[in-house]
């Protein structure tokens, strides 16, 4: 921990310089996404959790860490002798970032954070919540601190053909200029990469994980301006793009474009998606800004609802997935019946990765993948590297949660595996949180429903035992996108999008004991057209993902005949649609799988 400490005590030299007190670093980059470049990885560099969400506070004396309960255990790993405290967010007695800053700063003092990390709509919240205190907007620190930081890289582009996508860059521009309705002039500003990969239809290899491009853009009612690396399209790319009505310029121009651009043109973006430093730039000129009142803005909430080429494609990616996961369970047993001594977490991570591989139109995968055996399943964002070889030896669960992009769609799955002989109360854990996962598939429901309204669904099933699981039930899925998309979710927390026809969402139940074992069942799920009626209009969903569950461990009088039908037909659809694809002894040992219980 000396280099933490080194580092923390350099990020004070810096402050004091400044004349801030306390300085604010955040787990994003300029463009506030979940995955960034190493470049941006500076809260991790200065403090050595390595989780994917958590804010860090560092003042004159002390040092604080907010993150999530999906990374509490994780953090208590990470962090003992860095000085730095952990704070658990959403738990009682833990004070908000403003409130702990307050109590630990002079009256007068300022607050550090940077301009380019922070959105417009974060900045106005801090700014009213910290009130006495005033929020300073200081260059980087890390430019000067971080001696050896990785640069930012570019690399090459792609253009996502209309038969994969289903809509050129022309129809969405005028989509989302009649969604907007705004008569006047005006131009929008997009930060989100992944707003800007869906729009002009580029992908990327620039984020790890996700296949965007870094990247900024603008569109006003006629044409589409986009801000990447020059370099990263060939000239026909660049022709095809301007065909599309996309206009390509460098990236490092846009702070002086939106600057200079004609000031008699509204500017538009969404508050919580355009930084404090372009938002400056774009309105230093005097023109006006509106702030999308669309949660996550117009383009988000178009991209989350998928075309029908989008659609069909997802069902393929599921197909091609499912072939994959099959062969991946079938080598996992195999590895175990030899009684194999050396199969490890490690091991079946870079696995199932080479097995998807085997397919020529595997991307890569969607997320780092988590394989857990045992009580390392009750940490929800595990990782299988770097913590030594785990063996998979003994009795308990082996949790893994895996996905990829193909270039028709992205997937999203969860498996949890018996492993020999396993309790009473592991097996009623295992039936509660399959039970959740099968209602929430089941789900029938009025147009506006949000996700809120069905979250319990799944997690009543879990309460039902006394016992919780603390994130989500359901997150957005992009199309070749990011794994993690919004505006819509399924969750505890009230958000106001409501759920509609062509949303594709993640359906994961969960049960974590920590110490012991973790639990989670996770199909992807998309909304789609029931009936309508007199009553008004109806949805439910369609599960897409095609992987038999583990029924081992299933308590069927538990289950329930209604979820157990349910179970069953879906193991006699995904038999007829895999097995098509599969050898004959593959297609035999599915055949077991799916085996209809009762």
């Amino acid at each position: 921990m000396k280099n933490i400490k080194e580092r923390l005590t350099a990020l004070r030299s810096f402050l004091k310089e400044n004349s801030v007190g306390a300085f604010i670093i955040p787990s994003t980059d300029h463009h506030f996404g979940e995955y960034i470049q190493k470049h941006f990885s500076c809260r991790e560099w200065l403090c050595g959790f390595t989780g994917s969400a958590g804010t860090l506070v560092v003042t004159e004396h002390k040092a604080a860490l907010w993150t999530d309960s999906r990374y509490f255990v994780q953090a208590r790993q990470e962090l003992p002798g860095s000085e730095v405290e952990l704070m658990k967010m959403r738990i009682a007695g833990t004070p908000s970032i403003p409130d702990w800053i307050k109590g630990e700063v002079s009256a007068g003092s300022f607050v550090g954070i940077d301009p380019m990390l922070f959105s417009k709509g974060e900045f106005e919240t801090l700014s009213g919540e910290l009130y006495p205190l005033k929020v300073k907007l200081t260059d980087d620190p890390f430019k000067e601190i971080w001696r050896d930081r990785p640069p930012v890289t570019f690399n090459k582009a792609t253009l996502e053909d209309i038969s994969v996508g289903g809509c050129d860059s022309k129809s969405k521009l005028k989509l989302l200029c009649q969604k907007l309705n705004i008569e006047k002039d005006f131009i929008y500003i997009l930060c989100s990469c992944d707003d800007i990969a869906w729009l002009c239809n580029i992908r990327g290899t620039d984020i790890p994980f996700n296949p965007l491009v870094i990247s900024y853009a603008a569109f006003t009612k006629e044409k589409i301006y986009l801000f990447a690396c020059a370099e990263a399209f060939s000239k026909d790319e660049e022709s095809v793009l301007r065909n599309s009505s996309v206009e390509l310029y460098n990236y490092s121009e846009f702070p002086e474009f939106i600057k200079g651009f004609n000031q008699d043109y509204i500017r538009v973006a969404p508050i919580d998606k355009i930084s404090v430093k372009i938002f400056n730039d774009a309105v230093s000129s005097g023109a006006a800004f509106f702030s999308d009142p669309v949660r996550g803005g117009v383009t988000a909430s178009q991209k989350a609802v998928k075309n029908s080429v989008e659609i069909d494609g997802f069902r393929k990616a599921m197909l091609y997935d499912g072939v994959a996961w099959v062969k991946f369970w079938i080598y996992i047993e195999e590895e175990l019946q030899k009684g194999a001594q050396n199969l490890t977490e490690e091991l079946l991570a870079k696995k199932i990765g080479e097995i998807r591989a085997q397919h020529s139109e595997y991307k890569g995968e969607s997320f780092s993948p988590i394989v857990a055996f045992g009580e390392n399943g009750a940490l929800p964002h595990y990782s299988p590297f770097g913590n030594g070889p785990v063996k998979i030896l003994g009795d308990s669960f082996l949790l893994v949660d895996t996905g990829a992009h193909y270039p028709f769609g992205t997937t999203d799955t969860t498996r949890t595996f018996a492993i020999g002989n396993l309790t009473q109360e592991q097996r009623r854990d295992y039936t509660l949180v399959l039970k959740g996962m099968i209602n929430l598939s089941m789900a029938r429901f009025i147009k506006g429903t949000r996700g809120a309204s069905l979250d319990f669904l799944a997690r009543g099933a879990v309460s039902s035992a006394g016992k919780i699981y603390t994130h989500g039930t359901g997150h957005g899925i992009g199309h070749n996108l990011c794994v993690h998309e919004g505006p819509q979710s399924i969750r505890m927390e009230e958000n106001p999008v409501p759920l509609e026809p062509g949303m594709v969402i993640s359906n994961e139940p969960a049960i974590y004991e920590e110490g012991s074992y973790g639990i989670r069942i996770e199909n992807t799920i998309m909304c789609k057209k029931w009936v309508e009626n007199r009553y008004g209009e109806f949805y439910e969903f369609e599960t897409l993902t095609l992987v038999p569950i583990d029924t081992t461990p299933v308590d069927k009088q538990l289950l329930g005949a209604e979820a157990i039908q349910w179970l069953n037909s879906y193991h006699s659809y995904l038999y007829e649609k895999l097995s098509e694809l599969l050898n004959q002894r593959e297609r035999e040992w599915l055949s077991v799988k799916t085996l209809h219980i009762d």
